[in-house]
């Protein structure tokens, strides 16, 4: 199982690179080494030395409990108390580590050659640790250097289509970590003139042309805006805080804030000109490279001196309601219009959130299957597309606004819809949904953003010609799916999928524009906006846009039944040098989730391999056999058409493939021939409950239940219906559904990997 996670991460070359570069960068301290492990001492690592790391270090006096969200404090600690103030500590002190990593005296390299289609290059300079007072400057350094469209680096290789994308982190750690950068390079392109363009930009850019205070000021907007978002959200503020407590204590999370706010130009700038030296340097590259010298690290500060007399400064974070998402009472407080007379359908749901945070969602229908008929891939990035200029705002001022408001504005499209969700203050919801209503009605389609926007769509697609994973996935769907190519409904190969990406024209993409229209549109809002002063509330400007917002072009949806007579059968995909293998067995099922027999094979999925860990898969193929890391079976069925799915999957070693196949063959036998037990359905039942209840807790997700019940005329009572369904499914009818839907002959399997790989 381990073993299968660790060829998992084997399969991506630029994940290598990185750990290449860790390896090489950090000579003596651990944060060389990555945390999995290698592969000898993953297959040989004796159960004794297993059992003393467990008792080494899982242990009281080194563990970190957080509790977040809404709660009875006095309920909490009687847990705590009881459950884990009776672990008693070791006599034996936990021994501290104690190496630190010298100054490095000389550029690295890295080189990387691997079988793959997207070259990379990549540059890691060491940093100070979290709790130094330089690391805030170092993180504001990061976003300046790889923010888009704004970064100096995204500039400098993607716009001037030297590279197809670029990424990069600053890590800060208990000890010195390191910020990292990388690009994408297009087979076509040079790799040394990447290489030479982004050294420029790190080592001797900023020293001839300083730091803006716009630069400044752009990051610190988009940290402020990532932090307030994971502030409103218990279980963020919970990993953030047992983050920071591992690097030295958790008020280091408040003093980090702190130091933020005060970080100037000349701090980045001064943490520019003494980290990212030649001496200080480990490159990579995915292909070729070169690099030396030395920089002397500050120490580690002493986090319990720097705290101890902190008292933070944060500004109370409205703690919203307790509301109880059951589909009652959502129903009782859900307001809805839906006009007789068409136009768009609209649910409202206001209710107390932490942070005072609004959640909207906007779903646009448009076409019918002859006027989208070629033009799905330019479907796919109309979206993108829209939220990259307006008439008003380039990409850069958009963004800049929306930081500055500390909202997130997403757009995304595929064939026959444009979906906007918004996630924003009460308190800047208008200004928020005045820049949606700018992106929807005056977007300016800029020929450089289409550029930029193909080549890093193509990047995606050349990545996944040699990946099992994504290979196997898309043989059976195309299987499954066995439309001709002038169908809309057709699933290219990637090939197929590159070559139509390159053929698309800006013009496309004005073209479905102008099928847009508020006519078939659903509008969604949930979260604090009730009570909005009249003069500043956006939603009645929104309904307005909607209603009057025309097209020549009807919608009519396009109908997607599943083919049932798909032939099963069994086909193999060689992927060379590739670590992991992926299997995946599939068919098609004639019905929808309104099928009298639906929800018992939702429950017999769950049982069998929906469950992941719990599940039937889970627990054989993976806990038992240690055959998969990520094993799984899905089931799915479609509100309108008649098109349900089966799947199942695992990834493995390609050596353990026979095995796999044999495993999950016998559990799907077993599962046929013997049905789940009731001791199975009932606990069953009862997670997959718990699990609709969780999902409606977030907002976003309730916004997308609601959206999904206005386009299908349904309301949370038919949701409740379907729980008392479930809660009442028999055993007999669980048992006669899979007998009668679930059938091994009419799977369609695919097995992708490096077959013929000999045994090391």
């Amino acid at each position: 199982m381990v073993r299968s996670e660790f060829e998992r991460g084997e399969n991506d070359p630029e994940n290598i690179l990185s750990q290449r570069m860790m390896a090489t960068a950090f000579e003596w301290h651990n944060y060389g080494k990555s945390t999995i492990g290698n592969r000898s001492d993953i297959e040989r690592v004796p159960i004794d030395r297993l059992q003393a790391f467990y008792k080494k270090y899982y242990r009281p006096d080194n563990a970190v409990l957080t509790v977040a969200g809404k709660f009875d404090e006095a309920k909490a600690l009687e847990h705590i108390a009881k459950y884990f103030g009776a672990l008693k500590k070791p006599a034996q002190p936990l021994e501290l580590t104690y190496t630190e990593e010298p100054a490095q005296d000389g550029e690295r390299n890295v080189t990387l050659r691997r079988v793959g289609k997207v070259g990379v290059v990549a540059a890691l300079y060491k940093v100070p640790a979290a709790a130094h007072p330089d690391y805030a400057a170092v993180q504001m350094l990061n976003s300046i250097l790889v923010s888009e469209p704004s970064g100096r680096l995204y500039k400098a290789l993607v716009e001037t289509k030297k590279a197809n994308g670029v990424s990069g982190s600053a890590y800060g750690w208990h000890d010195p970590g390191v910020i990292e950068v990388s690009a994408q390079v297009d087979p076509k392109n040079s790799l040394d003139a990447v290489r030479e363009t982004m050294l420029e930009v790190l080592e001797q850019g900023i020293a001839k042309q300083g730091i803006t205070q716009e630069e400044v000021d752009r990051a610190k907007n988009k940290f402020k805006g990532d932090r307030e978002r994971s502030f409103a959200k218990s279980n963020r503020i919970a990993i953030e805080l047992s983050e920071w407590a591992a690097k030295g204590d958790w008020r280091l999370f408040f003093l980090h804030r702190d130091r933020v706010e005060k970080v100037t130009p000349k701090d980045v700038q001064t943490v520019a000109l003494k980290y990212l030296q030649r001496n200080n340097r480990t490159a990579g590259v995915f292909i070729p490279t070169e690099q030396a010298d030395r920089v002397a690290l500050p120490a580690t500060p002493n986090a319990t001196e720097l705290v101890k007399d902190y008292k933070g400064s944060q500004t109370a974070v409205a703690t919203g309601e307790v509301f109880e998402p059951t589909p009652e009472n959502i129903e009782k407080r859900v307001q809805r219009t839906v006009p007789k007379d068409g136009g768009p359908k609209v649910a409202l749901l206001p209710k107390k959130t932490r942070g005072e945070l609004v959640s909207l969602r906007l779903m646009l229908r448009y076409g019918n299957e002859k006027s989208l008929n070629g033009l799905t891939t330019a479907a796919s990035m109309l979206g993108t597309m829209m939220q990259y200029g307006t008439e008003k705002h380039t990409r850069q001022q958009l963004q800049d606004e929306l930081d500055k408001l500390g909202a997130r504005l997403s757009v995304s499209s595929d064939t026959s819809y444009v979906l906007c969700t918004i996630e924003a203050k009460r308190e800047n919801l208008p200004k928020v949904v005045a820049l949606m209503t700018e992106v929807l009605q005056q977007p300016n389609f800029p020929e450089k953003e289409f550029e930029i926007l193909k080549r890093e769509m193509r990047d995606q697609l050349q990545k996944s010609l040699p990946e099992p994973t994504a290979l196997a996935f898309r043989s059976v769907q195309r299987t499954l799916n066995p439309y001709s190519k002038d169908d809309i409904r057709y699933i290219p190969t990637f090939e197929e999928a590159i070559a139509r990406l390159d053929a698309v024209k800006l013009e496309d993409l004005k073209t479905l524009y102008k099928q847009l229209s508020g006519q078939a549109a659903t509008l969604v809002v949930v979260g604090d906006f009730e009570g909005l002063p009249a003069v500043q509330d956006p939603l009645p400007g929104l309904q307005k846009l909607l209603n009057g917002w025309k097209s020549d072009t009807p919608y009519i949806r396009i109908e997607r039944p599943a083919k049932t007579d798909a032939p099963g059968g069994k086909s193999e995909i060689k992927t060379p040098d590739k670590a992991n293998a992926m299997f995946i067995a599939g068919h098609n099922l004639g019905m929808t989730d309104a099928d009298p027999d639906h929800l018992a094979l939702e429950i017999a999925n769950f049982i069998y391999g929906g469950g992941t860990l719990s599940s039937r898969l889970g627990n054989r193929v993976r806990q038992k056999e240690g055959l998969s890391y990520g094993v799984q079976s899905i089931y799915s069925a479609d509100p309108r058409d008649k098109a349900g799915r089966f799947f199942m999957y695992a990834i493995c070693n390609p050596e353990n493939m026979e095995k796999v196949d044999k495993v999950i063959a016998e559990e799907l036998a077993k599962l046929l021939k013997e049905g789940v037990t009731e001791t199975e359905l009932a606990e069953a039942k009862k997670a997959w409950l718990e699990q609709r209840k969780v999902q409606r807790g977030a907002d976003a997700t309730l916004a997308s239940m609601l959206d999904a019940g206005l386009f299908l005329d349904r309301t949370f009572a038919w949701q409740a219906d379907q729980e008392k369904k479930m809660a009442a499914l028999k055993l007999d009818d669980v048992n006669a559904a899979i007998k009668k839907h679930f059938v091994p002959k009419n799977l369609v399997i695919v097995r992708a990997g490096d077959f013929d790989k000999k045994k090391q």
